[in-house]
């Protein structure tokens, strides 16, 4: 019997739970940030309304419980937050520091994608871009408040409400002179598209076109609220918190309470669970079994770690070992069995990071193409001479189903509808709920409890929240609340209700991904705060004394000098050095830094960073460097790849100087004249040559230079590290090197 391939996209809903324990009756509102209404507005209606119009193409949604409480505290009214509350103050009454707050913060979007579109909103930002906050400050009016207040609550609503409703679309025509009646019918709209939310979502699984799935209750990282020492699984070095996290019994607490508002909602109950952060761990199975989940969902990651495979990639990204990945697994447990599938990490990174800044076709082709690799290679595998699929396969595809949207052009809109109408008239593939997928196919393939690995979506490993000194910190936090509740036994979750919801609230992935290096936001000090008050509240409803801790930051929230990238990027190549663009790179201070070389650099720091397809390079330079004058006239770039056995030669440049780096043996060359900004390309061969290549690299030198170098010029497998050292030089002489005594690092995806 042939098959199509079966595809299933699964969305994750998610915001950390910003409402504030001890700001209820503050006039800002109890919410900290304004996320979940503006994710509300934006994301996770319309991304259902379009499947809508595709109705023989199923999805799966993950929707959080605690994003479902928020959501309906700003539908019912009840929730206010800083932002809505300085929304709805009249421009005559803000102070001095709310109008600080609202230059500083009432642009915080991406502003390619939601503040240049719209002329005014656009005025306004290059203001203050361009002549700062306190010249603002001193000039604008009150219509420019008023209009900036307005232009941050429309920005957010989604272009297809636009389409639907008259009188959004008459404000976009309006585009200035706001009244504060104005901005109150917009944050009434704001409730009227939160509340379709859920009805829309339930309506549509009963349909049969959707299947809602749940997580445990607050997000919490299951393995590790069952025992942090899962962490030494994948990294048996990791530097662990002083005291073990082993409260497994909170596990089916969160089940529970996830179950329940679920079932309030929905009116049936869930079979499938979103273990936050697709964690897993052989801990956690028997609770899950235990709550009557039926199937669950994590990374290829972990299906790597539990059979002990490596997934190699060809160059173009695709899988080699396809047989492996795209089928569903069973788990065998003491309460049943239960179905697990791995999401294929590339694609869904591809959708979550890179397509946004595609052309709509390009990406939605590239898309199209991936899958159709899948199924040829799966073909390949089949016995006989078949030339369609002879078997049920499933490729899943999954991931953050909001925040990704921000930028794409339209929110996403152009791209969805592309792509689902291809899909609609493509016979081929054929997209599923996972459960009706299961129900039909059930899994065959079977991984033995004990062989499931302790992991995540990142690395397969718990790194991201938990082995650096504040993340660790934290959880000793965490772990001295938890031991203070136990010594309570009378303090039950019906008897004191407000103890419980705060650890709830503290057990939560979210602050932990925040802590310490490898991501950082302009909200670190606020994740920071709300965490400490979500415990403080354990102690406060147990009538205990608050540790003096928890009125102290975790750590020192001043922006980091050098750190490596924290995300993909994909900035545009203009030569200005957008910050939002190089908001998640690497970043190497050069000026001021120890050295001699960098003593007398006209380079300031340096910014490095990728995608899937690309890598990228920004040089901040001093103002009023001329290439040439004041710098050297040319910039090459030269890179090795630890380990593997390719052709290497020294760097073509003479006056070099003998010593690590420089004296390395490289594969790869570009060469940048920084005075006509021509670039070319050199790989090494025999006998030490270099011969010229085909070459993409977009350069750009303006404010500062800016270059990107795709990974098809480099012809590299996935996952390959490259070493990398930039070098000045005048006409092919040695004049200086960056970063000094070392390489600039990076993997390819």
């Amino acid at each position: 019997m042939a098959h199509p391939l079966y595809v299933a996209f699964i969305w994750h809903q998610h915001q950390p739970l910003y409402k504030s324990r001890e700001a209820v009756a503050d006039a800002m509102g109890q919410y900290r940030m304004p996320w979940a209404r503006l994710h509300g507005v934006k994301d996770y209606l319309d991304l259902v309304l379009v499947l809508e119009e595709y109705p023989q193409l199923h999805q799966t949604v993950n929707l959080v419980p605690s994003l479902i409480l928020q959501l309906e505290d700003y539908a019912q009214g009840k929730g206010i937050d800083p932002y809505l509350a300085l929304t709805l103050t009249p421009e005559e009454q803000l102070g001095h520091q709310q109008k600080q707050t609202i230059i500083k913060h009432f642009f915080d979007a991406h502003h390619r994608t939601l503040i240049d579109p719209h002329p005014r909103y656009a005025q306004l930002y290059e203001q203050k871009q361009e002549k700062g906050i306190r010249w603002c400050l001193e000039n604008w009016s009150n219509q420019d408040y008023g209009d900036l207040l307005a232009w941050h609550n429309l920005a957010w609503i989604d272009p297809i409400f636009r389409e639907k409703d008259p009188a959004i679309q008459a404000w976009f025509d309006q585009g200035k002179g706001f009244t504060l009646g104005d901005r109150k019918k917009i944050i009434a709209k704001h409730r009227q598209i939160i509340s379709q939310i859920i009805p829309q979502h339930r309506k549509m699984q009963e349909s049969g076109q959707l299947e809602i799935t749940t997580t445990p209750y607050t997000h919490p990282i299951l393995p590790l609220l069952a025992d942090t020492n899962s962490g030494r699984v994948a990294i048996p070095q990791i530097e662990l918190p002083q005291r073990r996290y082993q409260w497994p019994q909170d596990i089916p607490r969160h089940l529970r309470k996830a179950k329940e508002i679920y079932t309030d909602r929905f009116g049936i109950e869930p079979r499938g669970l979103w273990s936050s952060e697709q964690s897993v761990s052989p801990a956690i199975l028997p609770y899950i079994a235990q709550a009557k989940f039926k199937w669950m969902c994590s990374d290829e990651a972990v299906l790597g770690w539990s059979l002990k495979h490596f997934f190699h990639r060809d160059e173009t990204g695709n899988v080699y070992e396809p047989e492996l990945i795209y089928r569903p697994y069973r788990i065998e447990t003491l309460y049943g069995d239960i179905s697990i599938v791995f999401r294929d990490h590339r694609l869904s990174d591809l959708i979550g990071f890179t397509y946004g800044g595609m052309d709509v076709r390009h990406a939605v082709t590239d898309l199209i193409g991936h899958l159709d690799a899948i199924s040829r290679s799966l073909v390949e595998r089949e016995p006989g001479n078949e030339t369609t699929l002879q078997n049920p396969w499933l490729v899943t595809i999954a991931l953050d189903g909001e925040n990704c949207w921000e930028f794409y052009q339209e929110d996403g809109l152009p791209f969805l509808r592309e792509l689902y109408k291809r899909l609609s008239q493509d016979e081929d593939i054929k997209l599923v709920t996972v459960g009706e997928f299961l129900q039909e196919f059930p899994a065959t393939e079977t991984i033995a409890a004990d062989q499931l690995h302790s992991g995540s979506w990142v690395d397969g490993s718990f790194s991201t929240w938990i082995g650096d000194p504040v993340k660790n910190k934290a959880w000793d936090l965490l772990t001295e609340a938890r031991k203070t509740l136990a010594k309570h036994p009378e303090a039950t979750e019906e008897t004191n209700p407000n103890a419980w919801e705060a650890l709830f609230a503290a057990q939560g992935s979210d602050w932990f991904w925040w802590f310490g290096e490898g991501h950082s936001s302009n909200d670190d000090a606020l994740f920071d705060e709300l965490f400490r008050e979500h415990l403080r509240g354990v102690y406060r409803a147990l009538n205990e004394a608050i540790p003096i801790q928890l009125y102290e930051p975790l750590e020192d929230h001043a922006q980091k000098a050098d750190h490596a990238p924290e995300g993909f990027i994909q900035p545009v190549i203009d030569g200005y050095g957008d910050e939002q663009d190089w908001h998640n790179a690497g970043r190497i201070e050069v000026g001021g830094a120890m050295g001699t070389m960098h003593k007398a650099s006209a380079v300031q720091r340096l910014y490095y960073g990728l995608n899937h397809l690309k890598f990228y390079l920004r040089f901040d330079f001093k103002m009023g460097v001329e290439p040439g004058k004041d710098t050297p006239n040319e910039l090459h770039l030269l890179w090795y790849y630890p380990g593997a056995k390719v052709y290497t030669s020294p760097a073509p440049l003479i006056d070099l100087p003998d010593q690590a780096p420089l004296n390395y043996y490289f594969h790869h060359h570009v060469g940048i004249n920084l005075l006509t900004q021509s670039v070319w390309l050199q790989q090494a061969w025999n006998n030490h040559e270099w011969h010229p290549k085909n070459s993409r690299v977009e350069v750009a030198f303006n404010q500062c230079l800016e270059l990107a170098i795709p990974w098809a010029d480099l012809h590299r497998e996935p996952d390959a590290w490259l070493h990398l050292v930039a070098i000045f030089a005048d006409h092919g002489k040695f004049r200086s090197y960056l970063p000094e005594n070392r390489f600039i690092e990076l993997q390819i995806p």
